[in-house]
């Protein structure tokens, strides 16, 4: 997996794009990618963008929720990337939400919830 940010990105917003290059292991019986690749993929994002906006470092971070809405079904074979920004934090509290593409297509969209570590 790649990871950077891009704060250029659409609209002006800086976000966070993490890619993964989907092999035929990944897919299911219907030889698109399996869901639970596109949801591992998402929870990386939120903890890949929450590190690269500086927010956390690696810990003991967890995901308090997750929203996804499956929209189209991506292959392997062609680089699928989660794109993540940042909507707000709090002291404790990140929210994010984002969009899994792969080229000009849509695979899902997100949004999640990370509570941050507790200090020690």
């Amino acid at each position: 997996m790649r990871v950077r940010r891009d704060p250029d990105g659409p609209g002006g917003a800086d976000k966070v794009r993490v890619r993964m290059d989907p092999e035929r292991r990944h897919t299911n019986l219907a030889d698109n990618l399996h869901g639970g690749i596109v949801l591992s993929l998402i929870d990386v994002s939120l903890f890949g963008a929450s590190r690269m906006y500086g927010l956390i470092e690696a810990g003991t971070a967890v995901t308090l929720d997750l929203s996804v809405q499956f929209i189209g079904a991506g292959k392997a074979g062609q680089p699928l990337d989660s794109v993540v920004e940042l909507l707000r934090e709090t002291r404790r509290l990140l929210f994010l939400r984002g969009i899994v593409e792969q080229g000009d297509h849509m695979v899902a969209a997100f949004s999640g919830t990370i509570r941050k570590p507790t200090a020690k």
